[in-house]
């Protein structure tokens, strides 16, 4: 049976124990790195899996949950659904560092984990991505080299499975640019007072209804993969991530608050989906506040349509969005543009692990050579690299130690340049990259010629956490 090229670098990553590496360093600190049994496919999951000596693996599983848990300062899981949440691990790769000298030998103190999925780049395509998720160390074992021997460990992993990119979002920003990541899809928060906003959009010919969460899971996924590839930045969300969104995944809290709605063109086609919930204020019930936790949409028709059913609710109000691009176009569609507060941090962070089979992925905007020199923190990918890109945006992309550099850069830098919500200007600006010609503005300029190539008129977002 053919495998699709995700299914390559699942099996793969399968195959390969834990690194040796990391392994023998955590060794030297009388700590165990192990992989966390998953399995491989869902014909793999049990019936009827149960936290018991008959399932060894779902055991490991539910342990390493639990120090995820604790790792990200959540409640204790409900052990009722750890069992069940098994088959949401399907070709996920996780791996844990245990101390035996525990008075809980069985949790790990270390967790991390990972999956493969499809990266959105520029020129509406996608290139397979080692995804991480679930990072955590015990806050009993600090400043042992845990966090940088299970990155470092699982980097060479994902390079030696051959994937070119690994993306990750993250609680705190100030870890991860030692490893070669940079911060490349940011989020923003939209705030907005609806009694004072002055919504206007064109009236729209389609309808709306609400849907039962169970609806809303089946319809979701097929939504998101007619529209990630318009947003550079998106992943492919897991069974996981859907079910979640839907208050469908076991143990979790509070799902009955959701409220689920699409929205159909005059074909009958389904073109958006909005998930939402309201949190009365008891001081004011005309202020019961509307928080939007998706909106999805796939034309302008049912973006207005959405943003208008929102907007036309009684009793409401801020209406509160978060995981948002920075470039909205709901601004345009507010008479008072200040009724909106606009919030925006970090959010997904991309680290290019194969420069050539990356860059190359991509489509650019504008045609051009550029010679870029550069350094890897962690000495995955260097070099002094030529890019080509031909009329039709296509680059080639050669190892060329004999051409001039225009500029000098880390991985860091050319990552945040990747999917091109970062401008090579700003870099230079700022200190992060030199240029030949410093001091030079203008199209032909070395910075000019880099952004005109990378930019993309279309703001890198992600619209979920992983």
């Amino acid at each position: 049976m053919t495998q699709t090229p995700q299914q390559h670098f699942e099996s793969a990553l399968r195959e390969a124990g834990p690194d040796a590496a990391a392994a023998e360093a955590l060794a030297a600190h009388g700590l165990d790195l192990r992989l966390i049994p998953t399995p491989a496919s869902a014909d793999d999951v049990p019936a009827e899996p149960a936290i018991s000596s008959e399932f060894p693996e779902v055991v490991a599983l539910a342990d390493w949950l639990r120090s995820v848990s604790r790792g990200f300062l959540d409640a204790e899981p409900d052990e009722k659904s750890l069992p069940s949440r098994y088959g949401a691990f399907v070709a996920r790769r996780n791996i844990g560092v245990f101390d035996p000298t525990t008075a809980q030998p069985q949790l790990p103190v270390g967790t991390f984990g990972s999956f493969v999925t499809q990266l959105t780049v520029p020129g509406q395509s996608a290139v397979e991505a080692f995804a991480i998720t679930a990072v955590t160390v015990a806050a009993t074992h600090r400043r042992r080299g845990i966090a940088r021997q299970m990155m470092e460990g699982e980097l060479r992993a994902a390079v030696a499975a051959g994937l070119s990119v690994a993306v990750l979002t993250v609680s705190e920003s100030s870890i991860y640019q030692r490893y070669g990541f940079a911060p490349s899809a940011p989020a923003a928060t939209w705030v907005i007072d609806r009694k004072r906003a002055g919504f206007s959009a064109p009236a729209t010919a389609g309808r709306l209804d609400y849907l039962s969460r169970e609806q809303f899971r089946e319809l979701a996924p097929v939504l998101h993969d007619r529209v990630r590839l318009a947003s550079p930045g998106e992943i492919v969300p897991t069974g996981m991530h859907w079910d979640r969104f839907a208050g469908t995944l076991p143990g979790v809290k509070n799902t009955e608050a959701l409220r689920f709605v699409q929205y159909r063109d005059s074909d009958g086609v389904v073109q958006g989906l909005v998930v939402y919930s309201l949190r009365e204020n008891d001081a004011d019930y005309t202020k019961t506040a509307l928080d939007v936790s998706l909106l999805m949409t796939a034309t302008d028709e049912a973006y207005a349509a959405m943003w208008r059913y929102l907007f036309e609710h009684d009793l409401i109000g801020d209406i509160t969005l978060s995981l948002r691009s920075v470039d909205e176009p709901v601004r345009w569609m507010l008479a008072d543009q200040r009724a909106a507060v606009v919030t925006v941090v970090d959010h997904q962070y991309v680290r290019i692990l194969n420069i050539v089979t990356a860059l190359q992925s991509r489509t650019y905007g504008s045609a051009g050579r550029v010679v870029l020199e550069v350094t890897d923190p962690l000495g995955i990918d260097a070099g002094r690299f030529a890019i080509d890109v031909d009329d039709f945006g296509q680059a080639v992309v050669t190892r060329d130690a004999t051409a001039e550099a225009d500029a000098t850069l880390t991985t860091v830098e050319l990552s945040a340049l990747f999917i091109g919500g970062t401008s090579a200007a700003t870099l230079v600006s700022a200190g992060r990259v030199t240029v030949r010609d410093a001091g030079a503005t203008g199209p032909d300029s070395v910075t000019g010629r880099i952004d005109a190539m990378f930019r993309t008129p279309t703001e890198p977002r992600l619209s979920f956490w992983y």
